[in-house]
């Protein structure tokens, strides 16, 4: 009979919220499995925790994997566990799951701290419906290809971003979603410096400009408002980028312009044109 894996959750700053059955659990399995065993060391110790520690992250996710497969299907259990927060989420855990899931491994979550939900509940932006997009990429033109896809999404979204890169993520989404658009700034979430600046994206690129950030960031960015009925239709409105295409225009400029004064999106009008 296999094993099981647990998928941890650990603290994201405050060691007060590590729950008791997440120290159960660590405990009481045959090994642990941490995205750095330097950091997860520190974690037992300070619970009195001694459990065999094996590497599992992203650049050895594939052979590591298997080796823990081989492990559980022999009849061992092993707990995952991140530097912080929630295994398998935005992480190279989700493979070690799929594996176990077409394995026939059982898998149970030890739920705790997600950074994320945390900056959600706090930033005062609506909660019912939210997207997590985690961390955007460094290239320039992928991100904001990335941001430009966003541009309509009503639901709020929920980012991750480093300080060294957040103005410049900053100033992208300003110049895709516009300076209105309210965005909560969630920093250091349960540490000693904990803050949440509440504001739009025109005013977090004046303040981070003048102040230089420090810590991690959780964004937690509002919605696009609920697309009008289009005064046109679709048709009326493909015909207008196709007018501005025969004007001299580029088939991606004339979408987006159209789009801008049309409620549909630039994606949509320029996959239609495409058809004509």
């Amino acid at each position: 009979m296999s094993g099981t894996l647990y998928l941890v959750a650990t603290p994201i700053g405050n060691l007060g919220d590590f729950s008791p059955r997440a120290v159960e659990t660590l405990e009481t399995v045959d090994f642990i499995a941490a995205e750095d065993t330097r950091v997860s060391v520190k974690l037992l110790n300070h619970f009195e925790i001694k459990k065999p520690l094996v590497s599992y992250h992203e650049h050895n996710h594939v052979s590591a994997g298997q080796a823990i497969l081989q492990r559980l299907l022999a009849g061992e259990s092993c707990a995952l566990v991140t530097d912080a927060g929630t295994p398998a989420v935005s992480d190279p855990g989700e493979d070690l799951v799929r594996l176990c899931a077409e394995n026939g491994v059982e898998v149970l979550s030890i739920p705790g701290c997600c950074a994320a939900v945390n900056a959600l509940a706090v930033s005062g932006l609506p909660t019912g419906r939210f997207a997590f997009e985690g961390f955007l990429t460094v290239n320039k033109k992928n991100r904001r290809e990335r941001l430009e896809a966003l541009k309509s999404e009503e639901r709020t979204l929920i980012f991750h971003e480093a300080p060294h890169k957040l103005l410049t993520t900053l100033q992208d989404m300003e110049a895709v979603f516009g300076s209105d658009r309210r965005i909560a700034l969630c920093r250091e979430l349960t540490k000693l410096h904990e803050e949440t600046f509440r504001t739009t994206l025109g005013g977090a690129v004046a303040h981070y400009t003048e102040n230089p950030p420090k810590g991690e960031f959780v964004l937690v960015l509002a919605g696009a408002e609920p697309r009008q009925e289009a005064m046109v239709t679709l048709e009326d409105a493909v015909a207008q980028v196709l007018t501005l295409k025969a004007q001299g225009v580029r088939l991606k400029d004339a979408a987006k312009e159209v789009a801008d004064h049309t409620g549909f999106s630039k994606n949509e009008l320029y996959a239609a044109a495409l058809e004509q």
